[in-house]
């Protein structure tokens, strides 16, 4: 005789996480985007429709849940690979018995998680089995399928982007595991702490994979009290949660949209907001050189000679950076953040470089003047190179009238500074040279 049934003990061995994961859309909390009302994904699932998908998302927003839910809405066979662990081998044996489920009328769903880690061969082993319906490919990924999955591949599927989830989608996720009997703890006299919720539904930062493994955790280091009741409280929650690992991939796109932050906050002139996302990129593991590249080009580009300095600034904290080296390079990197994000900003240094290529590109290499032309032969100086050339040196404040610019663009402005910081006396030394 058996002390417990098989299929139950292995079910509550599983993590929370898994066994939490509803089976149908009505269990499916958040992404309303895509689950709701006359949403693609609901109606797909209405008309029992089975479309190649890549959803697209960041983890724990439910992107496996989701495939599983729309295998199970046609009754076909689902079938689990790890885009680390598998290879072109697995895909053509999973092909093959597709093709041999088909011919019984069972559709197989292929899920592929991680996708984005299959390389170019890997991802066209798939493309013969989709496109001739052999199976219905499912692929998940965190990264941007634009960049990480193959052009014919990504024509042949729908992608569906699903967004972190908010912090009353955790809540609620968690709330149901408290009270599930089946699979979570509403078996158990389990009491949890508002601020135990609010704190986990925070720190997960959109994560429900990652809010129930700590509210499971905290669960497990709680202590029943004499009625075997337990009251899961902040610091328990705290203690479970431990530091949560930022999401940020150097080589995706959050890398491009933390630096992207950064810069813009700089720009805004918001000291605070620039910090936040230098320490995100600090503590991910972001080369401390390319931070400081991006603040020498910055330095240049948004505050230019509204503050001169900046630039000067912004190349000690790089070669700071580079003698000190990290973890200690936090310390130039902030001290310039901080001179950059609240320097006066002028970008009329770089309009104006732009102003004066726009000019090239529509009048080509035009003339030079020929009093400005260089002149280091006789023969160059009979045809007129150099000739009234007039030396600045030899003038009053080192400055005189002269034409520089070709002849079809003469009388032409490109440098109009703003007034911002140090521009107010370059504007006075441009007026009181015009009126010379």
């Amino acid at each position: 005789m058996e002390l417990f049934d098989e299929t139950e003990y292995t079910a509550q061995a599983k993590p929370l996480a898994d066994r939490m994961r509803p089976s149908t859309l009505t269990g499916f909390i958040g992404q309303s985007q895509l689950v709701g009302q006359g949403r693609f994904v609901r109606g797909i699932i209405e008309r029992k429709q089975l479309p190649s998908l890549i959803l697209w998302g960041p983890p724990g927003s439910g992107k496996t849940t989701l495939a599983r839910i729309i295998a199970n809405s046609v009754d076909a066979i689902f079938i689990e690979y790890s885009a680390i662990m598998s290879g072109v081998k697995e895909i053509r044996e999973v092909a093959k018995q597709a093709k041999d489920s088909l011919r019984r009328g069972k559709k197989t769903v292929l899920f592929i998680d991680e996708i984005h880690r299959f390389n170019k061969s890997q991802q066209d082993a798939f493309l013969h089995s989709v496109e001739d319906g052999t199976i219905t490919l499912i692929g998940a990924t965190t990264e941007n399928p634009s960049f990480e999955v193959n052009a014919p591949l990504l024509s042949r599927c729908k992608v569906l982007a699903l967004e972190r989830l908010t912090e009353e989608s955790i809540t609620a996720i968690l709330g149901r595991a408290i009270k599930d009997v089946a699979q979570g703890y509403g078996r158990f006299a389990v009491h949890i702490e508002k601020d135990a919720i609010e704190f986990i539904a925070a720190v997960a930062d959109g994560d429900a994979r990652s809010a129930l493994n700590c509210l499971e955790t905290a669960f497990n280091l709680t202590t029943p009290d004499e009625n075997s009741g337990r009251t899961i409280t902040v610091e328990a929650a705290g203690e479970a949660m431990q530091k949560k690992p930022l999401i940020y991939d150097k080589a995706g796109e959050e890398h491009y949209n933390v630096i992207s932050a950064f810069i813009k906050s700089m720009r805004g002139s918001d000291p605070d907001a620039a910090l936040y996302y230098l320490a995100r990129m600090v503590e991910a593991g972001e080369e401390a050189l390319f931070i400081a590249r991006r603040m020498v080009i910055f330095a240049s580009e948004d505050i230019g000679n509204a503050d001169p300095n900046a630039l000067s600034v912004a190349i000690n904290v790089k070669d700071a950076v580079h003698f000190v080296g990290m973890p200690e390079g936090w310390i130039p990197l902030a001290h310039g953040v901080t001179y950059l994000a609240t320097a006066p900003k002028s970008n009329a240094s770089y309009t104006a470089y732009l102003e004066a290529l726009e000019e090239v590109k529509r009048h080509g290499a035009a003339p030079t003047p020929l009093h400005i032309r260089n002149a280091p032969t006789d023969l160059m100086k009979r045809l007129g190179y150099a000739k009234g050339y007039k030396y600045p040196h030899n003038f009053k404040g080192a400055e005189v009238a002269q034409q520089y610019l070709p002849d079809c663009l003469n009388g032409k402005s490109f440098y109009k500074p703003f007034g911002h910081g140090f521009e107010k006396e370059i504007i006075e030394r441009m007026r009181t040279k015009k009126k010379e």
